[in-house]
């Protein structure tokens, strides 16, 4: 008899984690956590919604457009909580954010860009890696318009969360499968892009 029979590797953690979050990304919570995450990502914490949207698409991809709608909604509402301490709290609380992520000595020209290019600034970076919440806070405290910040953070943020899921719909399971089988490698992809995002932040705006 052959006692290796029957036996299975041992799955590593990280993927024991990963098999875990898409359970639970059909759970009865999962779309309020996402709404968290989308919110507080657009004012104060580091990690992207993404990291909850894509398992969740995955999960059903009948619901992809649905998700994109309700990230984006809490991201522009989180946004407007960024916008408000940038506005109301940058001496306070807002400062401790902006130079925790090392962008505080170019706040002064970050905001004299607003006069010529607030719209692009906001459009641009809020599809790119580049934390969203230095565009909030910073559009608050260069006093930029309420209403057109709110406009453009809902087409760029919908933009980028729609585009996501779409292609998950699309080239879900493929998408899935790559996903299992190169965890890990997916994993340092998303965490150079997220660095990458910071990076950029602090040295090339």
């Amino acid at each position: 008899m052959n006692e290796g029979a029957g036996t299975r590797p041992r799955e590593s953690a990280l993927r024991a984690l990963y098999r875990r979050v898409l359970a639970q990304s059909a759970g009865p919570y999962a779309w309020w956590a996402l709404a968290a995450v989308a919110f507080a990502e657009s004012s104060f914490f580091p990690l992207p919604p993404d990291i909850m949207l894509v398992p969740m698409v995955l999960a059903d991809r009948r619901r992809a457009f649905r998700l994109a709608a309700w990230c984006t909604l809490f991201s522009v509402l989180g946004g407007l909580l960024g916008y408000a301490i940038g506005a109301l709290l940058y001496n306070s609380i807002g400062h401790w954010l902006i130079q925790a992520y090392g962008y505080g000595d170019r706040l002064d020209a970050f905001r004299a860009a607003y006069a010529k290019w607030g719209a692009a600034i906001i459009l641009i970076k809020g599809m790119t890696p580049i934390p969203y919440k230095l565009v909030t806070i910073a559009s608050g405290f260069a006093g930029y318009n309420l209403g057109l910040f709110v406009l453009l953070s809902i087409i760029t943020r919908g933009a980028r969360f729609s585009l996501e899921a779409g292609l998950l719909y699309l080239f879900g399971e493929p998408v899935r499968v790559f996903i299992e089988k190169r965890l890990e490698l997916v994993l340092l992809g998303f965490l150079i892009l997220l660095v990458g995002g910071f990076l950029v932040a602090r040295y090339v705006f």
